[in-house]
């Protein structure tokens, strides 16, 4: 019966958020030198990581680390450890090694960090509670649960238990320990410039507001300025729509999304 749960919450991860092959390779340990940088202005900006969601291998974020790369910046992708299955502070405390690696490597005073999911709860409790503000200039997230989202909670209602034990999933319900220690006080400390981009057709992260933070953060509805344009959760490292409100947050341009972007 166990099994039959687990294999549920892992196919249910699965589906939703990666659309990849089994073939994939994982992130190394080490950072991986990055392509050349054409464009010279993102090449003198920080060092950007992507941070991937639960079950997101690296090479799910090859799509917008590659238009990244070719408008110059250096960038890496950061997988995070089992998967992102295990407990979200530890995840966080790997995270901020991480983080040290691609400083030491590029000879940057800080890094901006662009995380998917679970990516974005990540390092922002590693710029909450880890001291990563010191290390970071700009955070973007898509489509992280904040605040939580009831796709994690509905799996007790369904009669798989609390997530059938995959503690990031139980770290995600709305009204987690995790979450309120997360979202106590301010939620976007120090002087990083925070930016969440969330989309109404999000199927993980329910209610989508939840993909939202308060104190001073740039909080993005793709179909605010886009009303037709359709993205999903992992649509929403793949659409261009989308990258064109990252690109925006990363030279700290005005929101201006372009909703015909490929």
């Amino acid at each position: 019966m166990l099994l039959r749960k687990t294999a549920l919450v892992l196919a249910l991860a699965t589906a939703a958020l990666l659309a990849t092959t089994a073939t994939a390779t994982a992130a190394t340990a080490e950072p991986a030198a990055p392509a050349a940088a054409p464009v010279a202005a993102a090449a003198a900006a920080n060092p950007v990581i992507v941070v991937g969601g639960l079950t997101g291998v690296a090479v799910a974020y090859e799509p917008i680390a590659a238009r990244l790369r070719a408008d110059g910046y250096r960038t890496f992708i950061y997988q995070l450890p089992g998967l992102g299955f295990g407990d979200i502070p530890t995840s966080a405390r790997a995270f901020a090694t991480y983080v040290g690696q691609v400083r030491a490597s590029t000879g940057a005073a800080a890094v901006d960090v662009v995380g998917h999911s679970e990516g974005g709860l990540v390092a922002r409790y590693y710029l909450k509670r880890l001291g990563g503000t010191a290390n970071v200039g700009r955070y973007v997230s898509l489509g992280s649960p904040q605040y939580g989202t009831y796709v994690a909670n509905i799996l007790a209602f369904l009669g798989l238990g609390s997530c059938a034990g995959v503690v990031a999933c139980q770290q995600m319900t709305i009204g987690s320990a995790f979450l309120a220690d997360l979202n106590a006080g301010d939620d976007t400390p120090g002087a990083v410039r925070y930016t969440t981009i969330r989309t109404l057709q999000d199927e993980l992260v329910r209610p989508t507001g939840n993909a939202a933070v308060n104190d001073g953060a740039t909080n993005v509805l793709i179909q605010a300025y886009c009303p037709v344009r359709v993205v999903g959760h992992l649509g929403l490292v793949l659409d261009g729509t989308s990258y064109t409100i990252v690109r925006g947050a990363l030279a700290d341009g005005p929101v201006r999304p372009n909703c015909l972007a490929l």
